[in-house]
């Protein structure tokens, strides 16, 4: 099944209605516009979120601090910036900090989260693809990627690995994105 992703509509009902199997986590990947729409995205989740939920946002060091401050001053779920070996939980989101790929790893019964400075992918440190690589090795199709609004194509090799793994993804709509290149 090789469907074009979901448009993801301001209320996010479109996109909902149209899950189709058991979501264990949420990544999202966003760039330019990225923290007015993850402020208008995050606070919307309920506190009791079942899974963690997993965001690179394109942005330098410091600044990923401030953005998981800001959002979690918003937010009921636990906004955080990544820090390597953090446990992922239910009801958290975990921002990759600016300079650092995030990735999801197993630890025995449990999932942490990885940081590494290789490289960056589509001139990007932290990128999209990477993280979204490692949620579909671990998570396969119990995944749900979001794509937000942003410039150039970092996330989309890392969708075609969620889809070929069974997962779903949604993207932003044209007409809230600031830039609907990601999308």
């Amino acid at each position: 099944e090789n469907r074009a992703p979901t448009p993801l509509s301001p209320s996010g009902s479109r996109a909902i209605g149209s899950l189709k199997r058991r979501v264990d986590i949420v990544a999202i990947g966003v760039s330019t516009g990225g923290p007015n729409a993850l402020a208008e995205l995050l606070p919307r989740l309920p506190g009791d979120l079942p899974v963690p939920i997993v965001i690179v946002q394109h942005m330098p060091p410091l600044f990923t601090k401030l953005l998981a401050e800001r959002l979690a001053a918003k937010s009921a779920v636990h906004v955080k910036e990544g820090v390597a070996g953090a446990l992922l939980q239910p009801g958290c989101a975990w921002v990759a900090p600016g300079n650092f790929h995030m990735i999801v790893a197993r630890d025995a019964a449990s999932v942490r989260l990885q940081m590494n400075q290789e490289p960056p992918e589509n001139s990007c440190r932290p990128a999209v693809d990477v993280l979204f690589r490692s949620v579909a090795q671990l998570y396969g199709s119990n995944t749900l990627a979001v794509v937000l609004t942003g410039m150039g194509q970092d996330g989309l090799r890392g969708c075609e690995e969620i889809r070929e793994a069974g997962g779903q993804v949604v993207v932003q709509d044209e007409a809230s994105s600031v830039v609907w290149g990601m999308p």
